[in-house]
């Protein structure tokens, strides 16, 4: 899963498949009861399949709505935020935080999976982290989701048993399991759910400049790593970090300014491919206008050359520790959460061994931990003998988180 595709379902292969393994389920649902038939609902509308199928989920939709967005107020200054509410009673209120995404809130994807959850009947909090809609990681992300966690439990129609969850995309799913073994939020958590997070942030960034995926729980340090190319986005928001380490102090501002004009363009491509590429065109004029060594980092980055600029990063990233340990879920104090993790199988910026270590290490802290490795949740063509399996892991997987 890259930073801005976390779709449930981004699956290629023949609707009529997808059909006939969703029917093989609704009638599994039947014996297995209610925890699959809102795990199937949520599955279906996901993957935005109409019909009969369509109307069968239809039958678990809560009517909802969406508030306008609203300033919250967080110990570093009001960040945005919106309300998705489920018409009735709620049970259940989430906060749920995007990743590296200059949209923040109004990110387009961001705000179907929050109506999917709303019509599922949980209130959902979706927030923008100010750091990372500017490509930034900082500890500031980590209080916000905190304060937001504590103010949605302290409201008795959205939290009334005082506990709410937690849902983080990307990166913002290691920092919520973070958030959520902070001691005044830890006794008010009733679940945190990492959709394609990290456990490691450094190990992370090596794996984004070296495309050497890290060892799998239970491999000796001397096994082979397994090459899978990264994504350029990701490496690109390393330079950003550390522009001021890779170029002279009178370079550092036009360089980041070229990197931030990539990235935008990177983001458009989901809403408008002809701005997309006027602004990819911006930041490669951006890049020719640079004096060296920026001129050439940048041209790096337009041309994704991630093996050439992850080279140049790495000994830096070697050098020193560019995030606080803090930052990191397997450096922290665990949740006493239960944690839910779910990761796509051919992700290229936060690779998927993350969260089988990421497990190993809740287990380890006895933690009650469900980890889900999915091949659905990809752009690349899925295998037919393994898609009724894992579509029904997936759908399992949502019920029970559902059920919290």
């Amino acid at each position: 899963m890259d930073l801005w595709t976390y779709d449930l379902f981004s699956m290629r292969f023949a609707r009529r498949t997808l059909l006939l393994l969703l029917l093989t389920i609704v009638l599994a649902g039947i014996v297995w009861g209610p925890t699959y038939a809102r795990g199937l609902s949520l599955v279906v509308r996901a993957a935005h399949i109409e019909g009969w199928l369509g109307h069968v989920a239809g039958m678990q939709i809560h009517a909802w709505h969406a508030n306008a967005a609203e300033q919250l107020p967080t110990r570093h200054g009001p960040i945005a935020s919106r309300l998705y509410v489920p018409e009735g009673k709620v049970r259940r209120a989430t906060v749920l935080t995007p990743g590296i995404h200059a949209m923040g809130i109004d990110e387009p994807r961001l705000k179907g999976l929050a109506g999917d959850l709303a019509a599922s009947g949980v209130a959902v909090l979706t927030i923008a982290l100010p750091d990372l809609t500017r490509y930034r990681f900082s500890l500031d992300a980590v209080d916000e989701i905190e304060d937001a966690g504590l103010w949605l439990s302290s409201q008795p129609t959205l939290s009334p048993d005082g506990k709410t969850g937690l849902m983080g995309i990307s990166f913002a799913g290691g920092l919520s399991v973070v958030a959520a073994g902070r001691p005044a939020l830890r006794d008010h958590v009733a679940y945190v759910f990492s959709f394609g997070g990290h456990g490691d942030m450094q190990r992370v960034l090596r794996y984004l400049c070296s495309g050497l995926e890290p060892r799998h729980p239970g491999e000796p340090a001397t096994a082979p790593q397994h090459f899978r190319a990264p994504h350029d986005y990701g490496v690109a928001v390393i330079l950003l970090s550390l522009a001021d380490r890779m170029v002279p102090a009178e370079q550092v501002d036009g360089l980041r300014n070229g990197i931030e004009t990539y990235l935008t363009a990177s983001q458009l491509t989901l809403v408008d491919m002809t701005r997309a590429k006027s602004v990819y065109e911006d930041s490669k004029r951006i890049g020719a206008s640079l004096p060296e060594p920026s001129h050439t980092l940048m041209q790096m980055v337009t041309n994704r050359d991630t093996g050439g600029l992850g080279a140049r990063l790495l000994p830096v990233l070697d050098a020193i520790e560019v995030y606080p340990p803090s930052m990191s879920p397997e450096k922290s104090p665990p949740p006493s959460a239960p944690v839910y993790l779910l990761h796509g199988t051919e992700d290229t910026v936060i690779p998927a061994v993350e969260t089988l270590l990421l497990a190993k290490h809740l287990e380890d802290e006895h933690i009650e931990v469900h980890p889900l490795l999915s091949g659905l949740i990809t752009h690349a063509e899925v295998d037919k003998a393994a898609a009724a399996s894992e579509t029904w892991k997936l759908v399992g997987f949502w019920g029970r988180l559902l059920d919290r």
